[in-house]
This record gives C-alpha cells, structure tokens and sequence, in this order.
C-alpha cells in the first residue's frame, strides 16, 4: 500500500497521553495471560462440537487468533471491579467467536484474501463455505450464551449480535453515496465494531457483581476505545502496508467504503478535487490507491483523522476515571496509549 507523506510523530506527546510511559501490547496484558490463554484453550475446543465434515473449516476460523483484544478486555474490565472466574472464559468465548465470525464474513464482501498473514477462509474454500461457517459460529456463540442460569448474558450477547449486523448492513447501503456525514459514519463505527467492546467490558463487569455507575463507565469505555480502533483500521487500510498489518489492504477503498481519512478530503477539498475523488472511489480498483493516497494528503486527512483517534481515545481514558484505582484500571488507560502511539505510527 502506498504511503503519504506525513509529519514527524511527536514522541514525546504519545508517551504523555499514555500516562508517562510506552509499553508494548504484551506487556499490557501480561497480568491477564493466564486468562488468555484459558480463552485460547477454551475457542480450540468448541471445534470438536462441529459436524467432523466442518470442523476443519471451524478450527481454521478458531484457532487463529490476533491481539485477543475483546477477551483483555472481558478480563482487565472484570478486574476493575473484582476478579476474573470461569464464567468469565466462557463468555470472552462468546463474544470472541461472534467477532470471528463477523470477520469470516467480511473476509467475503470484502474479497479479502489475506487474514492474519494467512489466506482467509473465503480464499482457501469459497464464499458460499465461509457464509455458512459465519452462521453456525453465530450460532454456536448464542448457544454458549444460553448455558447461563440466567438469561441476560444470551440477551445482551443476542442484542449486540444484531447491532453489529445492523451497522455492517448500514455500511454497505452507504457504499458510494455521497455525502456521508462525520455522525452517520461514527454511528456505524458504534454499531460495527465498538458494540462488541463494550459487551466486553460491561459484561466482565457485571459477572463481577458492577454498580450500574461501574458498568456504565465501562460501556462508554468500550465504545470510545472501539470507535477510536476502527478509525486507525481504517486509516490503516489506506496508509498502512500489507506485510506490517497482516492482511488484505486497500478493500475499502475498493469497495466504495467511505472512512474518515476520505470524509475529510471531501469536506475540504475544491469541487474539482472531490468531483475526482468521487470519481476514484467509485471505481475503487487497486490502481487508484495511489491517486486517492495523493488527493488525501493534499488535505491533511491523516493528521484530521489522528486528532479525531486522540478524542475518541481521552475520551476513554476519561471515562474510567470515576473507577477505584487499581492496576486493571491503569491497564485499561494502558491500551488506549498504545492504540495511540500505534495511532501516531501511520504513515511514518
């Protein structure tokens, strides 16, 4: 993916957002490996509930996992509050195998072929598999769900299921229709993505016996973190490279996704620049990347978009400031310094 030419990071800005220091991801999450891993053990073992003419389709959805980001969050949320217990795995399963499942479909829209440096599911045995496979990990996740003594952990699962689905549907409708407002697109990034992290935190929260204040802090966290993450992946998918990130890039465009770094380009540009970027991702093939990356460094869209990242991210840091102090809490401010200076890393 081709790279715009950005400003020097401001090194010592990123180590003060994050609270004076720099720490890698592992060291992040260090205190809840233990959990992680039980998260891990626990995903490979549901492939053995899958007809055995799928289960290698389900063991290579499971079992390739990346940061585990949604269970660290079940955990280090859960931790703020009280301590971690095996319901907890349980649903750090569930929330984790919607998300795969999630991605195995839009590995499909996308005509994505790389996933996690590995080709994705859609590549290696077709669409029509990987739909169906999305379905039965929806499925199998609500199942998991319904093995509570109670049922509000199967309606929130359920809930934030169908929000998630409804803000991908939104997206595609808004494929190329112009204008797509600021609201409207932070309205779908909720939906899509940051859903699912707020069910993390306010879920580890709530089975750790979270004050409706507690839990409330915590699904504004997972909501603003979230958002602030699906913005840098999509600045990612236009200034970021392949063989750093991992997977396919450049599929929004491609497809007639409208994300920030674009948003801003139209709202600033001349009626000649925008009339060309319209034209350009309309026809978003892999050879106009170059000419979109240009227009959008005429108007600065990644540094707009880095300053809209670092208000989504204060304003998570901000909302687990009324948590009890303790070392899970300083975790959570942790993560969003890293996504900061990951933030603050593109383009460079």
């Amino acid at each position: 993916m081709v790279v715009a030419e950005t400003k020097a990071v401001d090194v010592t800005a990123v180590t003060a957002r994050n609270g004076g220091e720099s720490r890698t991801w592992k060291q992040i999450v260090e205190p809840v490996n233990p959990f992680l891993d039980q998260v891990a053990h626990r995903l490979a073992e549901q492939v053995e509930t899958f007809e055995p003419q799928i289960a290698l389709y389900a063991q290579y959805a499971l079992t390739n996992q990346g940061k585990q980001l949604r269970p660290a969050l079940v955990a280090l949320s859960a931790g703020t509050v009280g301590t971690a217990n095996d319901s907890l795995v349980t649903v750090a399963v569930i929330i984790e195998m919607v998300h795969l499942a999630t991605l195995v479909h839009d590995d499909v829209m996308d005509e994505a072929v790389i996933r996690r440096r590995r080709p994705t599911l859609a590549a290696t045995w077709g669409n029509e598999i990987s739909v169906l496979l999305g379905d039965c990990l929806f499925a199998h996740a609500l199942q998991l769900a319904a093995s509570f003594p109670t049922p509000e952990v199967c309606r929130a699962v359920a809930a934030a299921t169908k929000t998630v689905c409804s803000g991908e549907i939104l997206q595609t409708q808004g494929r190329n229709e112009f204008p797509l407002s600021r609201a409207e697109y932070f309205k779908v990034l909720e939906m899509k993505t940051a859903e699912l992290f707020a069910l993390s935190c306010t879920l580890g929260a709530g089975l750790c016996g979270a004050s409706p204040v507690e839990r409330g802090a915590l699904r504004s966290y997972g909501l603003a973190l979230g958002t602030a993450y699906q913005i840098y992946d999509d600045c990612l998918d236009v200034f970021g490279s392949e063989a750093a990130a991992g997977k396919s890039l450049g599929t929004d465009l491609a497809n007639g996704k409208l994300t920030l770094p674009v948003l801003v380009a139209l709202e600033r540009g001349t009626v000649a620049d925008r009339r060309r970027l319209k034209e350009l991702i309309g026809h978003g093939q892999g050879g106009n990347v170059p000419a979109v990356v240009e227009l959008l460094g005429r108007y600065e869209s990644l540094e707009e978009s880095r300053r809209v990242i670092h208000g989504f991210l204060g304003r998570a840091r901000q909302s687990v400031s009324v948590l009890p102090e303790s070392e899970d809490r300083l975790s959570l401010i942790r993560l969003a310094g890293f996504l900061a200076e990951q933030t603050d890393a593109l383009g460079v």
